[in-house]
């Protein structure tokens, strides 16, 4: 039985999606922090259980049973509150039999504990102390925080990077990969840097004007404000550039291109 952690968050509805729709009979279990908020999972014939990671009890009882768990990493912003939730999570799994574990981590926390990655490169130290064979996926940036629906009234696109370019990936995307892992042993004690093709605000520019025969120009500025700002001064700072074949092979496909991107949040036809 496959176990999904922190289920009812986007990126796990994708994975149930998948699991659901290319292993129909292969059990599947969500765990989640209100199970009244599933029920669409329960008639779809995955067993829906209370699973909150800040309550290790309800984690414990959750993973009875199963074989394959897929931690999701919390949305929790706090480093230290977002690492105990994994330990917890991993304590319980240890103590619940469960064999195996892939994590949802992000690119270069094996590298660096620093800002963003710190609850991530402590998860992976603490998936590692476990002993629990594991697979490590470390996600990119995902491309709905730049290429969602409020393109379609654009005229104009802030750009903030330098002309840099981006390495995202769509949830969908990162959803099938993470699928891919938790049916095929032969991915266990790897780690993979999943990136998608690299764009920048051009080539984003370009597809928005394709698609809607509107034309968009991105426009060069230091003053993007929030947290797509911070995003592209990562950017900027050339830190959204890395590259590897990583999400093509775990995908057998190659990775949504961001002309399909842009058009699926557009709801237009990506010719």
């Amino acid at each position: 039985m496959i176990i999904i952690g922190a289920a009812n968050g986007a990126l796990g509805r994708l994975v149930i999606d998948h699991l659901r729709t290319h292993h129909p009979h292969l059990p599947l279990t969500a765990a989640v922090r209100d199970p009244t908020r599933c029920t669409d999972l329960t008639t779809r014939g995955v067993d829906v259980r209370h699973g909150d990671y800040d309550d290790p009890d309800t984690l414990r009882t959750a993973f009875q049973g199963a074989d394959r768990l897929l931690l999701i990493s919390s949305p929790e912003l706090d480093p230290d509150r977002r690492t105990r939730q994994h330990r917890n999570a991993l304590d319980a799994a240890v103590a619940a039999g469960v064999r195996t574990v892939a994590y949802t981590s992000f690119l270069g926390a094996d590298r660096s504990g620093d800002g963003l990655n710190a609850a991530h490169h402590a998860t992976e130290r603490a998936i590692a102390d476990s002993g629990l064979p594991a697979t490590i996926l470390r996600n990119p940036f995902y491309s709905e925080a730049f290429v969602n629906p409020t393109l379609r009234d654009a005229t104009t696109l802030p750009d903030g990077t330098g002309g840099r370019a981006l390495n995202t990936a769509p949830r969908s995307d990162l959803a099938a990969a993470a699928a891919s892992v938790l049916v095929d042993d032969a991915h266990l004690g790897r780690s993979y840097d999943l990136t998608g093709p690299l764009w920048t605000y051009a080539d984003l520019a370009a597809a928005v004007t394709d698609l809607t025969g509107r034309h968009v120009d991105a426009v060069a500025t230091d003053d993007v404000p929030g947290p797509l700002g911070f995003l592209m001064r990562l950017a900027k700072a050339g830190m959204l550039e890395h590259q590897t074949p990583d999400l093509e092979h775990l995908l057998g496909r190659p990775p949504t291109t961001l002309r399909e991107a842009t058009a699926a949040a557009l709801g237009a036809a990506p010719a």
